[in-house]
C-alpha cells in the first residue's frame, strides 16, 4: 500500500511538471504526450531501484525504451498512412498493430535477449 502511495504521489507531481513543460511548448497537444508517459515511467523506475536494484531497473529501462522505438515506428507509420491514402484512423490503427507488434518483439530479441 505504501508503495503504491509514493508511486501516486511521485506521478502526480511528474505529471505536473510535465504538463507545465507541455504548455510551454506549441503545439498544445504535446501536453498530453508530455503528461503521461514519462511521469509513470520515471515513478517506476524510481520505485525498482529503491526495490529492486539498480540492475533490474537497467533492463526495466531498456524495455521502455524497446516499446517506445516500437511506438514511434508504430505511430509514424499510422500517420503518414492516414495522410498518404486517407484512410480512417480505425482501419490504420488496427490493421498496424501487428508491425507495432513485430518492431517490439524484435527489439525484445535483439536487444534485451
Amino acid at each position: 500500500m505504501t508503495e503504491l502511495l509514493i508511486r501516486f504521489l511521485i506521478g502526480g507531481l511528474v505529471v505536473s511538471v510535465f504538463a507545465v513543460v507541455g504548455d510551454l511548448l506549441k503545439p498544445k497537444s504535446f501536453a498530453g504526450l508530455f503528461g503521461a508517459a514519462p511521469s509513470v515511467a520515471l515513478a517506476t523506475l524510481g520505485l525498482t531501484v529503491a526495490r529492486e536494484g539498480p540492475f533490474y531497473a537497467a533492463t526495466e529501462a531498456h524495455s521502455m525504451m524497446a516499446g517506445a522505438i516500437a511506438f514511434f515506428v508504430y505511430a509514424s507509420f499510422v500517420s503518414w498512412s492516414m495522410m498518404r491514402y486517407k484512410t480512417k484512423a480505425f482501419l490504420v490503427t488496427l490493421c498496424a498493430i501487428p508491425m507495432w507488434l513485430g518492431v517490439a518483439l524484435g527489439l525484445w530479441r535483439v536487444w534485451l535477449t
